[in-house]
């Protein structure tokens, strides 16, 4: 009977292994971001406040830390039933947008990286174009632009929340560990 529960153990374990295999792929920020619900809140207070103020002075401002992107964007993926990786971190430098994290197929499991361009559109909207993502020995999924647009399009509407409607984004600028979005009430 013992012996039994041995093999049954092991088979167990090892099936477990089986379930995942880490294949490698880009490295992660060497200093991690940290994803914290008070940083989701805060990114969403502050676009409150901005929305208040816009509705006085007719412009808004925005100045978003990596923390506050990283964790809204943990938060978001969450939610989702097959979100595209996990684990993510946001990397704000040089006029980019990094966005690491870890990509499942099947059973292999890598970590990805995915730069991006963020500006806007001539209808005062977001425009991201994908300069170089890394899924490591993964092949990219089919759709990749199309995915992560529609990722970020989401998060932008959902922070934004109401204030998305009546706003229109006239520049966004990325330096030093953070993003300055401004723009327009409409």
């Amino acid at each position: 009977m013992k012996k039994n529960f041995f093999i049954a153990t092991i088979a167990l374990a090892l099936s477990t292994l089986a379930c995942s295999i880490f294949v490698g792929g880009p490295s992660y920020p060497s200093t991690p971001i940290p994803v914290s619900t008070d940083a989701a809140q805060s990114l969403h207070d502050q676009v409150q406040q901005a929305a208040t103020a816009g509705a006085q002075s007719g412009t808004i401002s925005l100045k978003i830390t990596e923390s506050q992107l990283t964790s809204y964007l943990a938060n978001y993926l969450s939610s989702q039933p097959n979100p595209l990786i996990t684990n993510p971190q946001v990397v704000l430098q040089n006029g980019q947008m990094q966005i690491f994290g870890q990509a499942q197929q099947g059973m292999f499991t890598a970590n990805v990286s995915i730069t991006m361009q963020v500006g806007v559109d001539a209808n005062g909207q977001p425009q991201i174009t994908i300069t170089q993502a890394d899924f490591g020995p993964l092949p990219a999924p089919q759709g990749l632009n199309d995915a992560v647009s529609s990722l970020i399009q989401q998060a932008y509407t959902g922070s934004l929340g109401p204030a998305a409607t009546g706003f229109r984004l006239e520049s966004i600028s990325i330096a030093d560990g953070a993003m300055t979005v401004s723009g327009r009430v409409k």
